[in-house]
């Protein structure tokens, strides 16, 4: 199954026009809690497996990570699940956080 890309420019005006969007943030909690994309939940790549089934997932969900690697592989893992709904869109971000050039939130303010 292939995993359609979705650009960190496209992310952003989503976020900006208060689309509903659903940031599944695959990093270690250590670097989430540095900086992550406003509304983003950590679901670190690890525990994606055991954790899928708890998550209440969107109709439109992007899969962000460190260089739009292994977003691509957590994508096809969240797009096969049957939580998922069958006309929900799984996407990963291309690029990843390196590619993400906008303002992060972070957890200790």
């Amino acid at each position: 199954m292939s995993v359609a890309e979705i650009s960190p420019e496209e992310v952003k005006r989503k976020l900006d026009e208060n689309e509903r969007v659903q940031i599944i943030d695959i990093r270690s909690p250590m670097e989430f809690a540095t900086g992550h994309i406003p509304g983003a939940v950590n679901v670190p790549m690890h525990e994606l497996p055991r954790r899928i089934d708890e998550i209440d997932w969107g109709d439109d969900v992007v899969v962000a990570c460190p260089i739009g690697q292994s977003s691509i592989q957590a994508a096809r893992l969240i797009g096969s699940y049957e939580g998922v709904s069958e006309t929900a869109s799984v996407k990963s971000m291309s690029g990843g956080y390196q590619a993400w050039t906008y303002d992060l939130e972070a957890d200790d303010e």
